[in-house]
């Protein structure tokens, strides 16, 4: 009664304010005052904040679960001068609670300070993510990510934009593969990181976490899943701008010759397939490579043992062999599409690089992959016509519709390799990229579906259930024409939670 009714002259009544910061170790009743009248007359006694504060603190901290909400929701009117990040610390550190209700008020508490000081707020929840205990952290990286593009443009200033960047650098150091995709929704969203140079800057970052100066390991599953988790957060960056040359170039040198021996931590992922989708997605915003002749030779090897000779056929004309080998569209079709990109960089290639040899033999390795190609167009084509709507919508349809993209797409490309000279002007959708309009209006080419805007969201990665290989009606080549895969993905961009940092031994414990 005394402080409420000196109002003004309150910081005259010491003793009062004392007896009420006493109240923290009386019973409920005295808790519950004490949770109300520490934060409403703390501004009156400067020289008690630091015993008014962890006053506080041991009400947010009681057993009775109606104290420590009550002590929470008032935590914000402690937040001046400064005083603020040891607040948005304690809060941060709150984020740990299991009750729902609790977590609610830690989360508006800390909304509400960030509006009063955003640099402030993110100090303490920054040191709390490189220095506390891993549920603070996790929950603290997670707050991150799915407030701040909540928050107003007054608020989310250059300044602020800027200090959040730099604090993001020195938590990357030493990150998980979940973490690190998390941070880079957060960089991603940020407004200043939507311009070219930007963009180019969290390329960069990518870059860095990927280590593409060290040696692959193709044995190594989390050497292989770290690249791939990198590439995945770089490809939807890239455009006519911002180029993939750097990645492009590792994957040309390092994983296409060990390609069959990849090995990945994710259960029943095609690691070849996906490590070919990443790089058909990045061929074409390849800036000038250095070594392109060499790099291109290693692609055109790759895609050769893709591409099969004719079996040989015996005088009476039957196959001697036993049986045909088998057409892998969805592989030729990635590889295919990086050749044909990489192609258009040193368009005499084939006609100036190879010797005569060479390139009859691929000549004829084409020749007989068209043959195969043409009959299974027909038999998907034959199998949906007529079909619409709902019909369409049928798993085994739905593979038809993807089989028919892959080899139209092939087709498309095959036909301008055979042109004299090659061709390499023929422009295609990847078969799981979503068909744009090129209309007038748009800035970016149709294979880069991102827009300067921030991505909306970070797919978990392939449904590893969903890959059907479809067996088409039986002929001549049918034995051979099921062997494509289709995934069914939402983007490549998901964290499997794979830590590639052990992030050392942090302190632990109650750091208020």
């Amino acid at each position: 009664g005394i402080l409420a009714d000196a109002t003004e002259t309150a910081g005259q009544h010491k003793d009062a304010y004392q007896v009420i910061l006493d109240g923290v170790k009386g019973g409920a009743k005295e808790k519950r005052l004490a949770a109300q009248f520490i934060p409403k007359f703390f501004k009156h006694f400067p020289e008690l904040a630091d015993s008014a504060i962890n006053a506080q603190l041991d009400l947010c901290e009681d057993e009775d679960v109606s104290i420590r909400r009550q002590a929470i929701k008032e935590l914000p009117q402690f937040a001046t001068g400064d005083n603020l990040p040891r607040v948005a610390d304690i809060l941060t550190q709150l984020l740990q609670s299991d009750d729902s209700a609790e977590f609610n008020l830690v989360n508006n508490a800390l909304l509400s300070i960030f509006k009063m000081d955003a640099k402030g707020t993110l100090g303490g929840l920054f040191s709390q993510i490189l220095q506390g205990e891993d549920i603070v952290r996790e929950r603290a990286i997670k707050f991150l990510s799915t407030k701040l593009k909540t928050l107003p443009e007054e608020v989310m200033t250059k300044e602020v934009e800027e200090f959040i960047l730099t604090e993001s650098k020195k938590v990357l150091e030493d990150v998980t593969g979940e973490e690190f995709v998390l941070f880079m929704k957060i960089l991603s969203g940020l407004k200043s990181l939507q311009t070219v140079n930007g963009r180019q800057q969290l390329v960069e970052l990518v870059a860095e976490q990927a280590d593409l100066e060290q040696t692959f390991n193709p044995s190594d599953p989390d050497c292989v899943d770290r690249l791939l988790q990198c590439t995945r957060q770089a490809v939807p960056l890239f455009s006519k701008n911002v180029h993939s040359t750097k990645f492009v170039t590792y994957f040309c040198e390092h994983v296409l010759p060990n390609l069959s021996s990849l090995t990945t931590p994710v259960e029943g992922l095609d690691i070849q397939l996906e490590v070919l989708k990443l790089l058909a997605e990045m061929s074409s915003f390849c800036g000038d490579m250095e070594k392109l002749e060499s790099n291109l030779k290693k692609l055109f090897d790759k895609l050769l043992e893709y591409m099969p000779l004719p079996p040989e056929e015996a005088e009476n004309g039957e196959n001697a062999g036993s049986e045909e080998p088998k057409l892998q569209f969805s592989y030729v079709e990635c590889l295919l599409y990086s050749f044909h990109q990489l192609g258009r960089k040193l368009p005499d290639f084939l006609t100036g690089k190879l010797n005569a040899e060479k390139l009859k033999d691929f000549k004829i390795r084409l020749q007989y992959f068209a043959r195969g190609l043409q009959v299974y167009i027909r038999q998907l084509r034959l199998a949906l016509q007529g079909k619409t709507g709902e019909a369409l919508k049928t798993e085994e349809n739905k593979i038809k519709v993807v089989a028919l993209k892959i080899t139209n797409n092939i087709n498309v490309l095959i036909k301008d390799l055979f042109h004299i000279p090659p061709s390499y002007k023929s422009t295609v959708t990847l078969s799981w990229k979503p068909v744009q309009k090129t209309d007038a209006s748009q800035k970016r080419a149709s294979e880069d579906t991102t827009s300067s805007s921030p991505p909306k969201k970070a797919s978990a990665g392939p449904k590893r259930d969903a890959r059907q290989i479809y067996n088409p009606p039986s002929g001549k080549y049918s034995s051979n024409l099921g062997s494509f895969s289709y995934e069914q993905r939402g983007g490549f961009r998901g964290g499997r939670g794979r830590g590639w940092g052990g992030r050392g031994n942090r302190s632990r414990g109650r750091i208020y």
